[in-house]
């Protein structure tokens, strides 16, 4: 049985490949640079889009994967059964807490609302002080700018202020998001695990 490795990176990716080809291009890249590292995946559980096209070829370079989904979606995302460890979750709250606890960093690829929405949620429990996790978002071809901007746009009109800061570090390509881990996770005080408050839970 293979061995758990110390660093898994949770990736947050869609469930489909999107319009861009470059997508599942960088989903492959940094399924092969996790790899490559002896990083392991935690991710959705699929097999669709780009979040099963980072785990296949994880396991492909002989990665370790632990993938995470709810009951609810085993079938819409045709959940993905040869991974090193699969735990299916009663519901979404669930899996996204097994996510974070499995985790030692957090990458986000090109994805839609749910990819939006689990990248926020992160970042909002780092900017709370309730862990210290890295954060990476993967701008490929420019997929986040709008997102981007719009934080931009909040620190301007002072609802990200002063004391309220987080660490999110943007890459442009897969094959930096490896390297951006490592110099955040060498950089960061309180290192990881980090585990959160019951009252978050």
């Amino acid at each position: 049985m293979a061995k758990v490795p110390e660093h898994n990176l949770c990736v947050y990716c869609g469930s489909g490949p999107g319009k861009n080809p470059a997508y599942m291009v960088a989903a492959r890249a940094l399924g092969m640079a996790l790899a490559n590292a002896g990083m392991g995946l935690v991710y959705g559980g699929g097999s669709l889009g780009l979040m099963g096209e980072v785990a296949k070829t994880v396991l492909e370079a002989g990665g370790y994967v632990t993938g995470i989904i709810p009951s609810f979606l085993g079938t819409k995302e045709r959940m993905l059964t040869g991974v090193n460890d699969l735990v299916v979750t009663k519901n979404m709250h669930e899996r996204k807490m097994t996510m974070f606890e499995r985790s030692t960093g957090f990458v986000a690829l090109p994805g839609g609302i749910g990819t939006l929405e689990e990248l926020t949620e992160i970042s909002t429990w780092a900017q709370l002080d309730q862990h210290a996790k890295p954060i990476v978002v993967c701008n490929i071809d420019g997929y986040w700018e709008p997102y981007l901007t719009l934080i931009k746009h909040m620190r301007e009109e002072k609802f990200i202020r002063e004391g309220m800061e987080f660490k999110m570090d943007v890459v442009k390509t897969a094959e930096d998001v490896v390297p951006a881990y490592e110099f955040r996770l060498a950089n960061t005080p309180q290192k990881v695990p980090f585990d959160l408050p019951r009252e978050i839970l």
